[in-house]
């Protein structure tokens, strides 16, 4: 019996066999979850795949139709169809590849087209589970023709990594956004993760707790003081179980008061933005510059335990995680390149928040960096 990409082969008892629809002479509706679902055939893929059939071919619809989800890191074996196929990504974050192209990322809301014969795999991405609907067509009874198993080593090319070790973010720089995008949605235990990989990776307590400060400025006090309680949690889970964390220095650097403290900031926030920060919004309420200058960029930006580096790379995945403020993260996009952040480093920084499971996040940083 040729078993095709969706399972649907294997489910001939289901109650709307092949041919049902066309005798139908009225619309018909199937319940969801009315179809059992069924696992992916470990000769067509690895990793653990799930089927959700949705409809059969049928002589009007000569078509197939079902969601299948895909478990992080599983995908298909190489295939075609004889018929064709569409995708689209329902959730999650996926891969796929035609042969001899580059593989893909995709995200929810595209749409994969292949044409008949095209030889190609789909799957999830490492770090991310991802479920699509397919549609695929059907020619003589037959959908897909299976070919060889991708390898490990053909899936590990999908990683994408930056080309040089010499442009990329570091262990202690990588945890950063994920830190800053799990506070500003208050995902307390994507926030928990986080915060382990980034002492794991040498970020200091002190580090640590400066970025969950400075961001009460971009999403509020209550995300920040409920992300510094689950930093105080995780550094006493860590001691209980005999870690020791680098507990890092606290600012050194004298910052003034008063008129100074305002000319400090003004200096500090001309170099982030790239020139003096006017406008009409400034003249109409001018004391929220005063603000922005003698306590974001003074007191904050001046306390020099955090780079600025580090500073921005958390503001802009706290913004990307923060839906309608695409002006600030456009600026401080900007921003991050002014203080020597580069490119790959920040489209590594999309790639870390898809994998996190922000893709909303990811497709407004990445919107901001095009």
């Amino acid at each position: 019996m040729n078993k095709t990409l969706l399972g649907l082969a294997m489910c001939a008892t289901a109650p709307f066999a092949a041919g049902a629809d066309s005798l139908a002479e009225s619309q018909q509706i199937r319940r969801a979850n009315s179809q059992a679902s069924v696992a992916g055939p470990e000769d067509y893929f690895s990793g653990q795949v799930r089927v959700d059939p949705l409809f059969p071919a049928t002589d009007e619809l000569s078509a197939s139709g079902a969601y299948v989800s895909f478990e992080p890191g599983a995908r298909s074996a190489w295939h075609t169809h004889p018929a064709g196929q569409r995708l689209v990504v329902m959730s999650g974050v996926g891969l796929t590849q035609e042969w001899g192209k580059p593989v893909q990322r995709i995200l929810p809301g595209d749409v994969i087209v292949c044409p008949p014969g095209v030889k190609h795999w789909h799957g999830a991405a490492p770090n991310s589970a991802m479920t699509h609907l397919a549609v695929t067509g059907t020619v003589g009874g037959k959908n897909v023709d299976w070919l060889e198993k991708v390898t490990d080593a053909e899936y590990g090319a999908s990683l994408n990594r930056p080309a040089s070790s010499e442009t990329a973010l570091s262990a202690k720089q990588q945890s950063i956004p994920l830190i800053a995008a799990a506070m500003a949605t208050s995902n307390l235990p994507a926030l928990n993760t986080a915060l382990n990989q980034g002492l794991d990776a040498g970020l200091s307590i002190s580090e640590a707790k400066e970025i969950l400060v400075q961001l009460y400025a971009y999403v509020g006090f209550p995300r920040s003081l409920n992300a510094l309680g689950e930093l105080m949690r995780v550094v006493e889970a860590r001691k209980q179980r005999g870690i020791k964390d680098e507990q890092g220095r606290e600012p050194m650097a004298v910052i003034p008061v008063g008129e100074q403290l305002l000319v400090l900031g003004k200096a500090n926030q001309t170099k982030i933005a790239g020139a003096e920060v006017k406008g009409p919004l400034f003249d109409f309420a001018p004391v929220i510059n005063q603000y922005l200058q003698a306590h974001l960029f003074g007191d904050i930006f001046a306390r020099d335990n955090l780079d600025w580096q580090s500073r921005e790379l958390a503001t802009v995945a706290a913004l990307a995680a923060t839906p309608g403020v695409e002006s600030q993260l456009r600026s401080h996009v900007a921003a991050s390149l002014r203080v020597g952040v580069t490119v790959e480093q920040l489209r590594q920084l999309v790639r870390l928040l898809e994998e996190q499971g922000n893709v909303e996040a990811a497709r407004r940083a990445s919107a901001m960096l095009e």
